[in-house]
């Protein structure tokens, strides 16, 4: 089996600041660091670093040879991975001490992917394999609707958030992923209860509550969150679908694929960066046999 992800890929600007800027407000940063991000990036090498073989759809512009040299680096397959006009996608993060973040993303290339491209990528793929997407590319709906055509697990992180989006896509979606503020905002827009939902799953993560997997006429699959210090969050929501993925393409069950995510999660808030971060399935299994 293989993991396709159509996903973003961007150039992290990390400033670790006393607090989180207000409204108005000018901080100066302690310190500053670039780093390999994007959800779709993010969720391939946690996927790759779970020992998945990760497919990664995407686009960058002339100014992307970095980035995929540390996705290569992280053994993700980027052969579907084009240069375009469009500058590479970038973010700029906000870290206060706690590690709590703020986030403004400028999509660039993630938003001009060809999809004749996605095509010739998704022709490769085959039934039991999975395709990850996020709201950060265009072709979400496409690649969705080609993916469950082929007979493809499809798990759709839907952040950020926009609600047409994700009505685009929920047709074709397998397991649908949120966090908890996304999933408020999903119940508010269609006025309906997650169960409810036209979907067979639903991963809700709520950071050191831990996650639930809701699905229709069974009884919710719980992961609790390992305690931790955390160091920085960003990427800690990518790094749990992305491990979840590994562990359900591998054969994991929903509690063993929730715990192990989890776990993985808890590692990868405990250090500095997004992708840079993601910990491999020998640290993930040596910490959850030492809990």
């Amino acid at each position: 089996m293989a993991i396709w992800n159509l996903g973003s890929i961007n150039l992290d600007h990390v400033y670790r600041v006393p607090h989180l800027p207000r409204p108005g407000e000018t901080l100066t940063a302690d310190a500053y660091a670039v780093g390999l991000g994007g959800k779709g990036a993010n969720q391939s090498v946690a996927a790759a670093r779970a020992g998945a073989e990760v497919h990664h759809i995407g686009a960058v512009g002339a100014d992307g040879g970095w980035a995929l040299g540390k996705l290569r680096g992280f053994s993700v397959d980027i052969a579907h991975v084009a240069e375009v006009a469009e500058a590479t996608g970038h973010a700029i993060i906000n870290v206060d001490p706690e590690g709590e973040n703020a986030i403004v993303i400028h999509p660039g290339a993630n938003r001009a992917i060809a999809e004749a491209a996605l095509g010739t990528a998704l022709a490769r793929a085959s039934a039991g394999d999975t395709l990850l997407l996020q709201n950060e590319t265009n072709l979400q709906a496409e690649a969705a609707a080609a993916a469950k055509a082929r007979g493809l697990r499809v798990i759709y992180s839907a952040a950020p958030f926009d609600i047409d989006a994700v009505r685009a896509v929920l047709p074709h979606v397998t397991l649908l992923a949120m966090n908890e503020g996304e999933a408020a905002a999903l119940v508010a827009a269609t006025g309906t209860t997650l169960e409810a939902l036209p979907v067979a799953g639903i991963i809700v993560t709520r950071g050191a509550k831990g996650s639930e997997w809701v699905a229709r006429g069974r009884a919710p699959v719980v992961a609790e969150a390992f305690r931790v210090v955390p160091v920085d969050t960003t990427g800690a929501g990518d790094c749990f679908i992305g491990s979840l993925a590994a562990a359900l393409d591998a054969g994991a069950d929903a509690a063993g694929a929730m715990r192990y995510a989890a776990a993985a999660a808890a590692l990868q808030v405990t250090r500095n960066g997004a992708a840079d971060a993601m910990p491999t399935r020998a640290e993930v299994e040596a910490f959850l046999t030492s809990r």
